[in-house]
């Protein structure tokens, strides 16, 4: 299983209901790419402000297998939320990062 976890840096007007709107469409992925096992989000709670660095809102997906998270990232719907996300984020694309992990 490949966990896909993903940390992001919006900008500060970036209300909680559009955050909640976007991960609402992320998670109904589940229903476009046959595999996804579990899809989560949420805020970082971290104490250590320092190493945080105002990536305060996380999601993952759970994936059965790489082939299944190469689908997600090829898939259309996921790229047309993905612009969405990174125009909302501090920095753009440097507003993100990205890590998969084996399960």
């Amino acid at each position: 299983m490949i966990r896909h976890i993903v940390h992001l840096r919006f900008d500060a007007e970036v209300t909680d209901a559009q955050k909640d709107g976007l991960f609402c469409e992320l998670s109904d992925l589940r229903g476009e790419v046959d595999g996804i096992l579990d899809f989560q989000f949420r805020k970082n709670i971290s104490v250590e402000t320092h190493l945080v660095r105002d990536f305060l809102d996380m999601f993952w997906f759970d994936f059965r297998d790489e082939n299944v998270r190469d689908a997600y990232l090829e898939n259309r719907v996921h790229k047309e939320i993905g612009e969405r996300i990174v125009e909302k984020l501090n920095g753009g694309l440097n507003g993100i990062f990205v890590c998969d992990i084996e399960i």
